[in-house]
């Protein structure tokens, strides 16, 4: 059985905005028993479809389809708000790696799920994030 995945912003937008380029990241979100992410994804991912639509480079319609395939994607996730709790977390955590904010608090929601589901991976292709989510 596949382990349950908390997924990062970087690992659904890569699978989803490179759609059959990418087949590691969307085989695991596609075989993944449960899916949880914290409630940034889903802002982050859609200021990042603002970006693409704002440079106009996209025709509308690929975007529509981006759009459909996320909202699919959420739909089918555990949602972890942005607790106080993960936001302790997130400004102690990891502290000899160079995370940036925002992936602070991905590692920080991603090790108190961690707590409830021992098996849970962290699906990500940011380096800084996986490498700070194996060194915790």
């Amino acid at each position: 059985m596949t382990p349950p995945l908390n997924l990062d912003t970087s690992a659904v937008l890569r699978a989803v905005l490179e759609a059959g380029r990418t087949p590691e990241p969307e085989s695991r979100l596609a075989s993944a028993r449960l899916l949880l992410t914290s409630r940034l994804s889903l802002v982050e991912s859609a200021r990042v479809l603002l970006r693409v639509r704002n440079l106009g480079r996209t025709p509308e319609r690929r975007l529509a389809d981006v759009e459909r395939e996320l909202d699919s994607l959420w739909a089918r996730c555990e949602p972890w708000e942005i607790t106080p709790p993960i936001c302790d977390l997130a400004s102690r955590v990891a502290p000899t790696k160079a995370l940036r904010t925002l992936d602070a608090l991905h590692l920080a929601t991603f090790l108190l799920a961690r707590r409830r589901l021992a098996d849970l991976e962290l699906l990500t292709v940011d380096g800084r994030l996986r490498e700070a989510a194996g060194a915790s």
